[in-house]
């Protein structure tokens, strides 16, 4: 099974086709609080630059991008912190 790191990549990368993409577990930095658990992958930060996010507020595309880590959520992820560009933003 692959891990949940690079379920979110493949996921955003197919359903976004983004220009930018980070990914990075930050599990590490919220051991012991709410949602922390033993080997990680709980906590990630996303940067996302995506054309997806053309005509949407900031809401939406977190909506979006949450919607899209639902199966996430059914895996152990607890919390994104996220930002998300189009690639006129991001130049």
């Amino acid at each position: 099974m692959a891990t949940l790191r690079d379920w979110i990549e493949e996921t955003l990368r197919t359903q976004l086709a983004p220009t930018r993409l980070e990914v990075v577990d930050e599990s590490h930095l919220h051991a012991g609080h709410s949602g922390s658990r033993e080997g990680g992958e709980t906590h990630f930060r996303l940067d996302v630059v995506s054309a997806a996010f053309e005509g949407k507020s900031r809401v939406d595309r977190h909506r979006l991008v949450n919607g899209l880590m639902d199966e996430a959520f059914k895996r152990g992820l607890h919390a994104l912190a996220l930002k998300a560009r189009t690639p006129g933003e991001a130049a």
